[in-house]
């Protein structure tokens, strides 16, 4: 990728900003700790970092490095991560993540050897911790771009790869300013994106050469736990023999709209099982007053209410084994700004999925709504007495529900094959063993 005169001025100007960005990012984060849990949590994880780093990572070692921002992107690189324990037994996996909302809950995660949080960028922040780091391989996700760290990974001539990645005309990276954001992309030995569209995008910007689709592998990810799936007898004992709805990575915009649709007197005999995003106590105490009949699964599990028509996930970790039990599903974070939840955990198990209308940045999304495996709701129709409507409508037409599922079905095990295809090029291309 050539780069002129100008294009270098622009870069430079855009780096002293670049270097204020993350200073006014850290000083907030800072005011903010006393007072904001995952700030809080985002300043003391990273206190002492590299140390820590330090102290477990032996200069023998044989280190292949994954980053992911949060818990979705880790998603997206866990099938690749196990992949590559199996295909480089002799080497280790380092895990570093940007968001405490990802560390926090996979930072006990068996299938690598580290994880950490990533230190803020910087140049000498980056040449410290490639020093103790030294990978071999190194795997960013998604949206993951860091200008130091991509610089110093390049310079080192370290083997760095994107991953189902997904580039949108709006993006910077296509604006005049962006020029600073393509010197970035740039960097990589090869961008694996998830469309046609987004390699489009990157063919105008110069990096066709370096740039092909493999597609998403979370797809991959969701099918190895449909065939993996964990049961659970208390809540088949639950459902029984009626029709229920899983409603999963609720917020309560989401929870609103549901309470709304089981008005329906339609619905009487249609049971819910709620597994929040936030699962804390004031939110808990909001959902029992929302559904005053609800019982909590940790108390269900032990002194379970026959007459109880909902179930409140107060855990983490079974919403995607609770939907292979759904008649259809929801999934939250439709109502809110940055938009829904991961959709591809229930239409893995063949149901329908409904959302809410903030969907657009989510291409599975667009792309079930177009072949009618899922229906977004809008908020100029009064969600909720749509979303009973639907729920409804479905529950007395078996075919339609039936065809709505097939469709979501049909359509996540067309999409397998993204983890192979990466792992094919990464054996091509570099003999590590």
């Amino acid at each position: 990728m050539q780069l002129t005169l100008q294009h270098l001025k622009r870069i430079a100007l855009y780096l002293v900003f670049y270097h204020i960005f993350l200073l006014f990012f850290k000083i907030c984060l800072w005011v903010a700790a006393p007072f904001h849990g995952k700030a809080r949590s985002w300043v003391m994880g990273r206190k002492g970092g590299l140390k820590k780093m330090r102290s477990q990572i032996n200069p023998q070692d044989r280190v292949i490095w994954m980053h992911v921002a949060s818990l979705g992107e880790f998603e997206q690189g866990r099938p690749l991560i196990e992949q590559l324990r199996t295909a480089y037994p002799t080497h280790k996996i380092l895990l570093t993540f940007f968001s405490p909302s990802g560390y926090e809950v996979q930072k006990n995660y068996k299938g690598a050897d580290w994880v950490f949080y990533l230190p803020m960028d910087g140049p000498k922040t980056a040449k410290r911790f490639l020093d103790i780091a030294h990978p071999e391989l190194v795997l960013f996700v998604k949206y993951e771009f860091w200008f130091y760290y991509l610089k110093k990974i390049s310079y080192r001539k370290i083997p760095l790869l994107l991953i189902a990645a997904l580039f949108r005309k709006e993006m910077s990276f296509f604006r005049w300013y962006g020029a600073i954001y393509r010197k970035m992309a740039a960097r990589f030995d090869h961008l694996f994106v998830q469309d046609k569209q987004s390699l489009a995008l990157l063919n105008k910007m110069g990096l066709g050469s370096i740039s092909s689709i493999a597609g998403d592998t979370r797809f991959d990810r969701v099918i190895e736990i449909a065939e993996n799936h964990t049961s659970f007898k208390v809540i088949e004992q639950f459902k029984g023999d009626s029709s229920l709805l899983v409603a999963g990575s609720t917020w309560p915009g989401d929870e609103r709209v549901i309470a709304r649709a089981f008005e329906n007197p339609a619905l009487s005999d249609l049971k819910l099982i709620i597994a929040p995003h936030e699962v804390n106590v004031n939110h808990l105490k909001e959902l029992q007053l929302l559904f005053p009949t609800a019982q909590l699964f940790s108390t269900y599990q032990h002194a379970p209410t026959p007459a109880t028509s909902v179930l409140i996930i107060d855990s983490i970790g079974i919403l995607s084994s609770l939907y292979r039990y759904a008649t259809f599903a929801y999934v939250g974070g439709g109502f809110k700004f940055p938009g829904i939840h991961n959709i591809l955990e229930a239409a893995v198990y063949g149901v329908p999925v409904f959302f809410g209308p903030h969907h657009q940045r989510s291409l599975e999304a667009v792309e079930l709504i177009a072949i009618k495996g899922a229906i977004a709701l809008q908020t100029d129709e009064d969600p909720g007495n749509m979303l009973g409507l639907h729920l409804k409508s479905l529950l007395t037409d078996p075919l339609k529900l039936t065809k709505m599922g097939d469709a979501a079905y049909q359509y996540v095990h067309s999409k397998k094959g993204a983890t192979a295809t990466i792992m094919d090029f990464i054996r091509k291309r570099w003999a590590f063993n």
